[in-house]
C-alpha cells in the first residue's frame, strides 16, 4: 500500500508540469533615444528620427519607432527600424558604418510574447504611410518597378489585399511618405479616404472583407425660373 502510494504521488509531481499556468510574458517599450536617418537617392540628407527599444521578457528584440497601434487588448502592431552594415571593403574595420533604416510592420502578441513581421502588399518602406483602424491597415503602396501607386487596404490575417487599385503614377521624389498622405478613417460605416499626390480623392467603404465604392452624388441642378 505505500508502495502504492509512492508511485501515486511520483506520477502526480511528474504530470504536474504538464498542468502548469501558461508562463506570462512581459512586453514593453524602452526609452525613446534620437538618431540620424539618411534620406534621399544619395543618403546625404540626415534627419532626425526617434526611436525605441522593444523588449520581450527583458530581451531586446527589435527597435521601433512611432506609435503602436492596438489591434485588440492582446495584440499591437508597431513600426520597425533596423541598423545596416554600411561599411565597404576598403573602409577600415576598426571604424563601425552602421545606418539606420526604416522598415515595415511588426505585429506583437503580449500573451505569447511573439514577434513577427507583418507582410504588407506593395508597401514601400520610404514612400508609404499607414493609417491603422481594428485590423486594417490602409496606404499608398508603390509597383516592384517604382512606377505606379496604389491604393492599398490590407486585413491582418488575410492573404489578399481587400484593396488594391492603382490611383496614378509615382512621382519618386526624395520626400519621406510624399506618394500620399496617411489615408483617412471613418466609422459607421467603415470608410477609408485616399489623397494620393497628383490625384483626385478616392474614398472606399468597408463591409467585413466586402468593399464597396460609395456613389458620389451628383451636384444639384437649379431649376428655378429666372
Amino acid at each position: 500500500m505505500k508502495a502504492l502510494s509512492r508511485n501515486f504521488f511520483f506520477l502526480i509531481a511528474i504530470c504536474a508540469p504538464a498542468f502548469a499556468a501558461p508562463r506570462q510574458h512581459t512586453v514593453a517599450f524602452g526609452q525613446w533615444m534620437n538618431v540620424k536617418w539618411f534620406v534621399g537617392p544619395a543618403e546625404n540628407k540626415a534627419q532626425d528620427i526617434k526611436i525605441r527599444g522593444l523588449y520581450v521578457d527583458s530581451k531586446l528584440r527589435e527597435f521601433t519607432m512611432g506609435d503602436s497601434h492596438d489591434v485588440t487588448d492582446r495584440v499591437f502592431v508597431v513600426r520597425r527600424v533596423y541598423r545596416v552594415n554600411d561599411w565597404l571593403p576598403d573602409d577600415p574595420k576598426s571604424v563601425p558604418k552602421w545606418k539606420w533604416q526604416r522598415s515595415g510592420w511588426l505585429l506583437v502578441d503580449r500573451e505569447t510574447g511573439r514577434v513577427s513581421a507583418l507582410n504588407l502588399a506593395e508597401f514601400d518602406p520610404f514612400y508609404s504611410a499607414v493609417s491603422w483602424y481594428r485590423d486594417y491597415a490602409a496606404y499608398c503602396g508603390i509597383s516592384s518597378d517604382a512606377e505606379k501607386v496604389y491604393a492599398v487596404v490590407e486585413q491582418i490575417g488575410r492573404r489578399k489585399s481587400l484593396i488594391r487599385k492603382e490611383v496614378g503614377a509615382a512621382h519618386n521624389s526624395d520626400v519621406p511618405d510624399s506618394e500620399c498622405p496617411a489615408p483617412k478613417w471613418q466609422r459607421q460605416p467603415a470608410r477609408v479616404t485616399f489623397e494620393p499626390t497628383g490625384s483626385a480623392p478616392l474614398t472606399f467603404e468597408i463591409h467585413g472583407s466586402a468593399v464597396e465604392i460609395p456613389e458620389t452624388p451628383e451636384p444639384a441642378t437649379d431649376t428655378q425660373e429666372k
